[in-house]
C-alpha cells in the first residue's frame, strides 16, 4: 500500500497561512527593547545569543557583505548591545558578542516567547499537545534538506532565538 504524499498548492497555501499566524501570536510580539531594531540587527542579536562569532562568519550567515556587516556590527556596539573581543586562537580575528544589555533583551525575548507558548498550549488537551508535536516534528524533519530529523534541542533553541 503506497500513500498519496501529493499536496494541493491550496493545501501548502494553508499551512503556510497557519504558520505565519502562529509564528505572528508567539514569535513577532514586539517588546520595548528590540521593537527599536531593524531586522538585520535583530538577526544579529540572535546569533549571537547562541554564541560569540567572528565578523566574516555573521556575515556568512545572514548573506551579507563584510562591510555591511561591519556596519551593522557599528551601529549595534553604539547601541550598547554587542562588543568586539579578540578571539582566542588568533587576536588578530575579532569576534562579536553580545554585552549584557544585549543577552538581557534576548533572555526576556525568550521567557517572554516561552510564556506565551506554554499558555496556548495550556489550552490544549495532553493529546493535543502530542499531536501538535508530533505534526511539528515531522514537517520539522521533512523541510530538512536531507529529510534526517533535527536534533530536537538544537534545531528547537535556535529556531527560538532567531
Amino acid at each position: 500500500m503506497t500513500l498519496d504524499t501529493s499536496v494541493s498548492a491550496g493545501q501548502a497555501e494553508e499551512i503556510a497561512q497557519l504558520l505565519l499566524a502562529i509564528l505572528q501570536q508567539l514569535f513577532f510580539v514586539e517588546d520595548r527593547f528590540s521593537s527599536r531594531l531593524p531586522v538585520a540587527q535583530f538577526r544579529v542579536c540572535g546569533l549571537l545569543y547562541r554564541s560569540a562569532r567572528s565578523m566574516s562568519a555573521l556575515s556568512q550567515e545572514l548573506g551579507v557583505s563584510l562591510s555591511a556587516m561591519t556596519q551593522i556590527a557599528d551601529r549595534l556596539e553604539r547601541a550598547g548591545l554587542v562588543r568586539r573581543v579578540a578571539e582566542r586562537s588568533d587576536r588578530r580575528v575579532k569576534q562579536l558578542q553580545l554585552t549584557p544589555r544585549g543577552t538581557k533583551m534576548m533572555r526576556l525575548r525568550e521567557e517572554s516567547r516561552i510564556a506565551r507558548i506554554s499558555a496556548a498550549l495550556a489550552r490544549l488537551s495532553p493529546e493535543a499537545q502530542c499531536r501538535v508535536r508530533a505534526a511539528l516534528e515531522g514537517l520539522a524533519q521533512a523541510a530538512r534538506p536531507d529529510g534526517q530529523p533535527a536534533s530536537l534541542a538544537v534545531s528547537a533553541a535556535s529556531a527560538m532565538r532567531e
